[in-house]
C-alpha cells in the first residue's frame, strides 16, 4: 500500500467515526423528541450510501525469477569465534631417574718383563785339581762316626760361582751318616777349586755339577 492510499484510508476513517457520533446524538436527539422512526430511517438510507472503509488494493506479487538464472546457494554461516580459556596445562610428573654410579675404568696391569734368557754356558765348570776325592784325607772323618762306626758314600750338587769357588752344597746321595754327609759339603766348600764356566762371549757365568761318590770308610 502507497502512502497516499494509507493517508486517504485514515482521512476516511476519521469522518467515519464522526459521523456515527453524530447519528447516535441524532438518535438520543430523536428519541426524545419523537422523531426517532424518521431520523433512524434516514441515518439507515445514508449508511447504505456511505463506505466507511475501502479494501486495499493486493499486493503485487514479485515477478518470478528467470529460468537460466543459476540457483545461488546463501552465504555460509561463520560461526562465531571461540572463547579459550587460559586453562593451565596440567603439571609434568617428574620421574627421578636412579643415580647410577660410574662403572670405574679397569686398568689392565702391565705384563711382568720376561725372564733375561739364562746365559748360554760354550764351557762348562772344571775342577783345577783333578778328582775331588784327592780333597779327603784319614784326618777328616767325623769323631762321632768314628765312634759309632759310621761308614757310607755320599754325593752333592755344587753350585759353582764365577770365581771358580763353590757357592752352594746340596747332597743328593746321603752316606745315612749327618756328620758325613755335613763333612763332604764342608770339605768340598773350602777346598775345591773350579775353573768357571764360560758363555760365547768367554765370560765367566755360574754352573753346576755333580760330584763323584766320595766314600767314608774307617781304617782296619
Amino acid at each position: 500500500m502507497s502512502y497516499a492510499q494509507h493517508k486517504q484510508l485514515s482521512g476516511n476513517r476519521t469522518v467515519a467515526i464522526v459521523v456515527v457520533a453524530l447519528i447516535h446524538a441524532l438518535l438520543g436527539y430523536a428519541i426524545v423528541t419523537g422523531l426517532a422512526y424518521n431520523v433512524i430511517k434516514k441515518a439507515a438510507q445514508d449508511l447504505k450510501t456511505f463506505d466507511v472503509e475501502e479494501e486495499p488494493p493486493p499486493p503485487e506479487e514479485p515477478p518470478p525469477p528467470p529460468k537460466d538464472m543459476p540457483d545461488v546457494p546463501p552465504p555460509p554461516v561463520t560461526p562465531p569465534p571461540l572463547v579459550r580459556m587460559n586453562t593451565p596445562p596440567p603439571p609434568i610428573a617428574v620421574v627421578e631417574s636412579p643415580v647410577i654410579p660410574p662403572i670405574p675404568p679397569v686398568v689392565q696391569a702391565p705384563p711382568p718383563p720376561p725372564p733375561p734368557p739364562p746365559p748360554r754356558k760354550v764351557q762348562s765348570a772344571q775342577s783345577a785339581k783333578g778328582d775331588l776325592r784327592t780333597l779327603f784325607s784319614a784326618d777328616d772323618y767325623p769323631a762321632s762316626a768314628q765312634s759309632s762306626g759310621a761308614e757310607g758314600t755320599v754325593r752333592a750338587s755344587l753350585t759353582i760361582g764365577p770365581d771358580g769357588r763353590v757357592v752352594a752344597c746340596n747332597v743328593t746321595q746321603s752316606s745315612g751318616n749327618g756328620s758325613l754327609d755335613s763333612a763332604t759339603c764342608n770339605i768340598l766348600r773350602r777346598r775345591a777349586k773350579f775353573t768357571p764356566a764360560r758363555d760365547q762371549n768367554g765370560q765367566p757365568v755360574t754352573d753346576t755339577i755333580t760330584t763323584p761318590p766320595i766314600r767314608w770308610q774307617l781304617e782296619g
